[in-house]
């Protein structure tokens, strides 16, 4: 499903990847985990194409997205679902609204609209709160609302980076379950996070990054850092 093979990328002299080497594999939940400046977000820029990489090469499924040009992307972007901590929602939108138009900048129709909106809605547990706007809902409904917008297109990955990060304990937990559930119908998940309780209490595969390497991965892993 994703290859990355001997992967260098710089800002400027500074080197944020040196040399990163993982495969995931279709089906996978993954954690990749490290402190802030190991690399973590700049991998996940260059998965979902906002980033390329200076060497190496970067695979997912049958695409080779290191020469990805601009025009590709939203391709891409189709087959990888991305949230991330602070939701992208539009405030001025409901959350209906919101979900809708990432099919409608897709150029999908009204009809796959009526018809997948409610439908992700309910995946998310959010059916019958789509008329409300993001200042009305809490942060837990306001990330499944965001969820719900990444699976619009049936993607074969999840991407989640620190989906966790703005929510209390008990919301965290209530989005992990629901990424579980996500990835048990078939859907690659990665999970980029600094909650160490999470990880550990999941006790799935878990890659850690350090100055930009990879410096273990575990199939049953725990946070080492």
């Amino acid at each position: 499903m994703i290859s990355i093979q001997n992967v260098s990328k710089f800002y400027g002299k500074n080197q944020i990847l040196d040399d990163v080497s993982l495969e995931i594999k279709a089906g996978e939940f993954v954690s990749i985990v490290g402190q802030s400046g190991a690399g973590k977000t700049t991998l996940v820029k260059l998965l979902i194409g906002e980033e390329k990489a200076n060497a190496g090469q970067v695979l997912v499924g049958d695409w080779n997205i290191t020469d990805l040009s601009k025009r590709e992307v939203p391709y891409l972007r189709r087959q990888i679902g991305t949230i991330f901590q602070d939701f992208k929602l539009l405030p001025k939108k409901t959350l209906q609204e919101n979900i809708s138009f990432a099919i409608e900048v897709s150029g999908g129709t009204k009809e796959k609209i009526r018809k997948v909106v409610p439908s992700v809605l309910k995946i998310v547990g959010l059916d019958g709160k789509g008329d409300r706007y993001p200042n009305e809902v809490s942060g837990g409904e306001k990330q499944r609302a965001a969820i719900a917008r990444a699976l619009v297109h049936q993607p074969k990955i999840l991407l989640a980076d620190e989906p966790t990060g703005n929510l209390d304990a008990i919301n965290a937990d209530e989005i992990i379950e629901l990424l579980l559930r996500i990835n048990r119908f078939g859907t690659t998940v990665i999970l980029v996070t600094h909650n160490k309780e999470i990880v550990n209490r999941l006790s799935k595969r878990v890659i850690s990054m350090e100055g930009g390497r990879v410096i273990s991965d575990k199939e049953k892993g725990k946070y080492i850092l």
